[in-house]
């Protein structure tokens, strides 16, 4: 079983915290620190009481030495640990169930990403329940590989196709939610790796949450693998199951459902 590890120096006593960042990392040891850092500066803007959680997910660089180091010199940062990798969605799920905040955001630590956007992830929750980066988004401004663009589409219609999430991306790393929308709901998802991200958008369409789509500016260097992609797909499997056979996720709420595609003025 995998065992976590909390830093006391992130412990809060004073203020009821008003945004949490949930950051996974994964053997980013050449980009946490900065990835921290730029964060930091960022959430500091919004002039809220903050926190930064990292999970490190089984890094076996020097990932988590660097995360505890940063939270050292920083009361607003709290590192949780695993011994073994257990994949993104786990990541994010006890990040989720560690904060603190009324808002919760969800960032990636790889950089690729720019992050200057979270104010306006965080003031689109006004129309809301969650806020998601979408690469194909109309105002999007993102470098991506041929082959990774037919992948990234083709996923997408699987997803729609199979889990009828009528979403153009599901899986950019960077998503703003409310807490209260989804207490009742993360906790009880159970894919563990990248597919996380669908089974939460298909839990929230069948809750009858309003999502929002964002534009991104992002720069997608690498492919995925061939097995990650076959695992991904299998996951899809387990969705599908439970959304259209055992009708799991209807059962976590009853909003009715709204879409939204947001644009930046």
């Amino acid at each position: 079983m995998s065992r976590a590890i909390y830093d006391s120096q992130g412990a809060f006593e004073v203020e009821q915290v008003k945004l949490s960042i949930v950051i996974p990392a994964f053997n980013e040891e050449r980009s946490i620190e900065s990835a921290l850092t730029n964060m930091d500066e960022l959430v500091k803007q919004e002039q809220k009481t903050y926190e930064i959680v990292v999970i490190n997910d089984g890094s076996k660089d020097h990932t988590l030495p660097k995360a505890l180091h940063f939270a050292e010199n920083n009361g607003h940062v709290k590192v949780l640990s695993f011994d073994v990798n257990n994949g993104k969605g786990y990541a994010v799920k006890t990040g989720f169930m560690r904060s603190s905040g009324d808002v919760v955001v969800f960032a990636d630590s790889d950089l690729e990403i720019d992050l200057g956007v979270i104010s306006r992830y965080i003031e689109a929750l006004n129309g809301g329940d969650i806020v998601i980066a979408s690469k194909w988004h109309p105002q999007s401004h993102v470098e991506i590989s041929t082959l990774r663009r037919i992948l990234s589409h083709s996923f997408n219609v699987l997803v729609k196709l199979m889990i009828g999430v009528n979403i153009r991306d599901t899986q950019v790393g960077l998503k703003a939610i409310k807490k209260n929308s989804f207490e009742g709901i993360i906790p009880k998802l159970t894919i563990k790796r990248f597919a996380f991200d669908v089974e939460l958008l298909a839990a929230a369409t069948s809750c009858g949450l309003r999502i929002v789509e964002m534009p991104v500016q992002l720069k997608l260097n690498a492919c995925p693998k061939f097995k990650e992609v076959l695992k991904m797909f299998v996951d899809l499997l387990r969705i599908t199951w439970r959304i259209r056979v055992l009708r799991i996720y209807g059962k976590l709420g009853s909003k009715q459902n709204e879409y939204a595609e947001a644009a930046f003025g």
